[in-house]
């Protein structure tokens, strides 16, 4: 059957109650991106490659931290977490956008709905706290070298990363609670490709102002704290590098935390952007094509970014084919 007009519902602008207009819903259908035939094919293409090159490439980066001795340290530990959760978080996402894109059916169940929110905000929040995490860790390399292993010990990593994994799961549970909680049967179609918070929300039959200040304030919070550490670290780390007095010590220094940087300008931009603004003021095709770049592109992008920025990475990349794939090849 077509799809009814996306505002026929009355929740979406006012997010006020409509009494006696709920019914049980099982299930949601997407959207999708477009509704074009040809353009969906080129979408599946398109995901396809980009779901295969992330698999890849973030697998690659997590065997190769493992396999090269010279990699076992803390910075590398938490950038193993954070491949990790690029997989888990792109496999939460393309395979069912995939599919949206490809066949005819674009259901999903309710409770399939309720963990892909869950996962995609579990990956979404932690890897948020990681990229603190990791700015702490530079900062500790750089203004105590002396003291890193020590303050850096095995102990500390597994602890901060599980910090890192309760804090989101406590965001992603308050985050997948506060929208479940809503009614929803004015509508069971999502303007989307996915299930999102304000996708959701918006076809909700319930009165949902309460359920937005708190998503918007659970968020603020791990946005805020998160940069607020990063910033501070950034700021030791910079009056640091300025007292070495050689340029070779200084760029050095600095290429160790250029990727990271690079991460950090990305993700939080697109963050800020689609989830600490207002809702309106952007077309709803606009916010799906922010939606494929952060839950998607960066994903890919992760392992690009700090293999070509990081000359530990190249050379351990190096080693591990020279060393242990050729051989077995020959």
């Amino acid at each position: 059957p077509p799809f009814p007009p996306p505002n026929t519902h009355l929740c979406t602008v006012t997010g006020e109650m409509a009494p006696g207009n709920c019914t049980t819903v099982t299930g949601f259908i997407f959207r999708g991106i477009t509704d074009s035939p040809k353009l969906q094919s080129i979408l599946f293409v398109f995901f396809f490659a980009i779901y295969l090159w992330t698999l890849v490439g973030n697998v690659g980066m997590i065997v190769l931290i493992r396999v090269d001795s010279q990699l076992h340290s803390s910075m590398y530990f938490f950038l193993s977490n954070l491949s990790l959760l690029d997989v888990v978080y792109s496999s939460v996402i393309a395979p069912k956008a995939m599919v949206i894109s490809l066949v005819t059916s674009k259901d999903i169940s309710f409770s399939g709905c309720v963990v892909q929110l869950f996962l995609f905000s579990f990956c979404a929040n932690n890897e948020l706290c990681l990229l603190a995490v990791m700015a702490y860790d530079r900062f500790v390399a750089i203004c105590n070298p002396l003291l890193y292993n020590i303050i850096m010990s095995k102990r500390v990593c597994f602890q901060l990363v599980a910090g890192s994994y309760l804090c989101a799961c406590i965001n992603a549970t308050v985050h997948t609670c506060t929208v479940f909680s809503l009614s929803f049967g004015l509508s069971n179609v999502l303007d989307h490709f996915f299930c999102d918070i304000r996708p959701l929300q918006e076809i909700s039959c319930s009165d949902f102002r309460i359920n937005k200040l708190v998503h918007f304030i659970f968020a603020a919070i791990e946005t805020i704290g998160t940069i607020l550490i990063i910033l501070i670290s950034y700021t030791y780390i910079i009056f640091a590098i300025l007292r070495i007095r050689s340029t070779a010590g200084r760029q050095k220094a600095f290429s160790t935390c250029a990727s990271h940087l690079t991460v950090v300008s990305i993700l939080y931009g697109t963050v800020i952007f689609t989830y600490l603004r207002p809702s309106s003021g952007n077309s709803v095709e606009w916010k799906k094509m922010v939606a494929v770049f952060y839950t998607l592109v960066i994903p890919m992008m992760n392992p690009l970014i700090y293999n070509l920025r990081n000359k530990e990475v190249k050379d351990a990349l190096r080693r591990t084919i020279h060393q242990k794939i050729i051989p077995h090849c020959m």
